[in-house]
């Protein structure tokens, strides 16, 4: 085998413009020589091929630095074309931007869902000398704003698409679908799937019914999906592994149980549409979290036995399960394996554990594991605080609590009404009244608004405490707030 030491430089040593011009005489001899030529170093050097060579580098080192000038002002244009960006607006040449940095600042827009943002940028793009319209930056757009429930203004992009005759076909109005699904305009979308039959060359495929589906699913419309599920049949479209694995999933979330295994056993009996690692961490997921250990594991075999290998998230949904049901020593089997096989430690796979502890109440392993989170630099998220707020809740351990509040007047952390209700929760357990009314002053600096829930905790842990007149003076805010559409909680793993 070659080793670095015995590998020979394929090239010729590079030539030392500098060495050259201090071996004069070496060069002058060179004129003197009846071959032109100077033999040194066993090498041979041409004086005309010198000459062209000096000729060259120098011709390089201008091109260098007129590059250099290029680049500085290449570099000067993209910052003022993003100042141009921010400001939405800008001077009369501003419909002369560089292309790939607005269209960069688009695709951040986009990626991060700024939609607002995003839009702005669009409209400053389609000022631009060189735009041209594209079907391929409308689709973006378009999944960007259902994505983000703003299905109108996904509808009007649409339009603006067709009217400037960029070509509509199966993905743009696969697009539009999903928009109108995901904010359960279903009446909206359904008339989007039949038009798409009766259009020519937009045919809908299982991509598009797969949308559909888990829309349907997130809202417990199970006749709905149904429906479609039927509908595919009489199109001549098969559902594939990403079809069955929403419908696995949502069934098992629902407590489907039924459901859940004629959906695998159907699955199985298809040819090319095999289970994978979301199949497995699904159905998992679903006997786990209902406390049905042994299934669970007994799934786990077999899925094991056809080949399937487990990821970072199956193991995060086993400690989930042995941390809810209890079974200490099987989570730290499930730690150990980890460890002995370097899974790295996600923040779902701490704030599991976390959670599991302080179910628990040892609130010492809880702070160990907090800090060594932290240590390892994973931010704690909500999810994180309100398992330890809730623990101290149940532990009446008000002073903890005001050491969490602490640490997040010190940090980034985005709060939302969960972690609210959960802070609600504990002083209302431990009876302080005081502290728990100081919460929706709290929620109100954080711009986050109470629910039904954060009204109901606090009605209950007063009529708890006999403070029947505190109770109702809440119980006409609970019918002001408005209801939020069911939508099925997606776990933190």
């Amino acid at each position: 085998m070659a080793t670095l030491s015995s590998y020979t430089y394929p090239f010729s040593p590079t030539f030392n413009r500098r060495q050259a011009q201090n071996q004069g005489p070496i060069v002058g001899r060179a004129y003197n020589n009846t071959d032109g030529v100077d033999k040194r170093r066993g090498g041979i050097i041409d004086i005309e091929k010198l000459k062209e060579r000096e000729a060259k580098e120098r011709k390089e080192e201008v091109n260098r630095k007129i590059a250099s000038q290029k680049a500085i002002s290449i570099i000067l244009r993209r910052e003022a074309t993003k100042a141009i960006i921010e400001k939405k607006g800008g001077p009369n040449n501003s419909k002369k931007l560089l292309p790939r940095t607005v269209l960069e600042a688009l695709h951040d827009r986009i990626t991060a869902f700024r939609w607002e943002s995003a839009l702005k940028v669009f409209e400053l793009l389609r000022e631009q000398l060189w735009y041209k319209p594209n079907s391929g930056i409308y689709v973006k757009l378009i999944v960007m704003l259902g994505k983000c429930k703003q299905p109108e203004k996904a509808h009007e992009l649409f339009q603006d698409m067709v009217a400037e005759g960029c070509v509509v076909n199966h993905e743009s109005y696969t697009a539009l679908l999903s928009a109108y699904s995901r904010s359960g305009l279903f009446d909206k979308a359904f008339f989007v799937l039949e038009k798409m039959k009766n259009t020519h060359g937009c045919q809908p495929d299982v991509h598009t019914y797969s949308i559909l589906i888990k829309s349907c699913l997130q809202v417990f419309a199970f006749d709905k999906v149904q429906a479609l599920l039927s509908d595919m049949v009489t199109q001549g479209i098969r559902p594939n592994t990403i079809t069955y694995n929403t419908l696995i999933d949502a069934y098992g979330k629902a407590k489907k149980f039924a459901e859940m295994e004629l959906t695998l056993v159907q699955m199985l009996g298809e040819k090319n549409c095999e289970p994978d690692v979301w199949t497995m961490n699904s159905t998992l997921r679903a006997f786990g979290g209902s406390g049905q250990i042994e299934t669970m594991e007994k799934c786990y075999d077999k899925f094991q036995g056809a080949g399937i290998e487990p990821n970072i998230k199956t193991f995060n949904i086993l400690l989930d399960s042995y941390g809810k049901a209890g079974s200490f020593v099987k989570m730290s089997a499930v730690m150990e394996y980890m460890q002995k096989y370097h899974y790295s430690w996600t923040i779902v796979t701490y704030n599991v554990v976390i959670d599991a502890f302080g179910r628990a109440g040892d609130l010492r392993q809880m702070e160990y594991l907090f800090r060594l989170m932290r240590s390892e630099r994973i931010k704690p998220s909500c999810v994180t605080l309100c398992s330890l707020v809730r623990a101290y809740g149940r532990e009446g351990k008000p002073e903890k609590i005001g050491g969490v509040l602490r640490f997040i007047e010190n940090s980034d952390v985005t709060l939302d009404t969960v972690f609210f209700n959960c802070l609600v929760d504990a002083y209302g357990r431990m009876e302080c009244f005081a502290e728990m009314k100081g919460v929706l002053e709290m929620m109100e600096q954080k711009g986050c608004k109470p629910d039904k829930l954060t009204y109901r905790t606090m009605i209950k842990a007063y009529l708890a405490s006999g403070m029947k007149s505190h109770a109702k003076e809440l119980k006409h805010l609970v019918g002001s707030v408005e209801e939020a559409i069911p939508v099925m909680k997606k776990p933190d793993f």
